[in-house]
């Protein structure tokens, strides 16, 4: 990665290879952990999930259809709900289904070649961000990997625009790329880091203040990382928080589905 490359080079530059590669290592290790943690606690949800959906097609398919014989032969007028579930029970069973099916399918699909245009992904990218809860770990987690690749990456030597232009391709957000494009333009123009952060929007104000008391104080680098550590315990304490919540939710949805 250019990350990888720059601070190899900053510490072959600088006779401090074996101290770069350690902060390397250590800065890999830490975003592979994140990124373990974040997976292991989306698992559960996702399978839980896909198995309520099944446990529900299944009683849809081979359920509702004996007990849809049996209202048609009581000639009874039958409850809204009832008769949805007999409707959809029909679609799924009828070749109309295909077509719902190709027509899933044919969005899928428009929605991953739309997501690699750049307006593409930059819509959906600020559509992840106003996900209720997600979008708020979504947020944490970029601004923790943006000080943190910065912070390594001042460590090492390398000068801070080329430091932005690195940190700007491993944001993981178009929306957060863009902010820090315009940092790095700020900062080009004479600008202090924190003031085009703060006119962006997305940076929290209490890390745009952060930062400019380190720019003052000559300390950047020692502030972005208290930033990084700060960020890094709260997406952890809210991955917690998800992980306890999701087992009752999804519990809940499980039994009104089958309800």
């Amino acid at each position: 990665p250019e990350l990888f490359v720059s601070m190899v080079r900053s510490g072959e530059a600088s006779g401090e290879l074996d101290s770069v590669l350690v902060q390397l290592a250590d800065f890999m290790e830490a975003s592979a952990e994140l990124k373990r943690k974040i997976k292991g606690a989306m698992t559960y949800p996702i399978v839980a999930f896909a198995i309520v959906i099944l446990i529900a097609v299944g009683l849809i398919i081979f359920v509702v259809p004996r007990f849809a014989t049996i209202f048609s032969d009581m000639n009874a007028k039958l409850p809204a709900s009832t008769q949805l579930l007999i409707t959809i029970s029909d679609v799924l069973l009828s070749p109309q289904i295909l077509i719902v099916i190709a027509g899933v399918i044919a969005g899928v699909i428009g929605l991953r070649v739309y997501n690699e245009t750049d307006s593409g992904r930059f819509n959906l990218d600020k559509i992840k961000l106003q996900i209720p809860i997600f979008g708020l770990l979504m947020r944490k987690v970029a601004v923790g990997r943006f000080t943190g690749t910065l912070a390594t990456l001042i460590r090492s030597g390398v000068p801070l625009l080329q430091a932005l232009e690195i940190a700007e391709s491993t944001a993981g957000n178009m929306i957060f790329s863009k902010a820090i494009r315009e940092a790095a333009d700020g900062v080009r123009n004479g600008e202090s880091l924190a003031d085009p952060l703060a006119r962006s929007g997305e940076f929290p104000s209490m890390v745009t203040r952060m930062i400019g008391v380190g720019e003052k104080a000559g300390a950047l680098e020692i502030m972005l990382f208290k930033i990084q550590e700060f960020y890094d315990s709260e997406v952890n304490a809210l991955v917690d928080q998800l992980t306890s919540l999701l087992e009752p939710v999804v519990m809940v949805f499980m039994g009104i589905i089958v309800g």
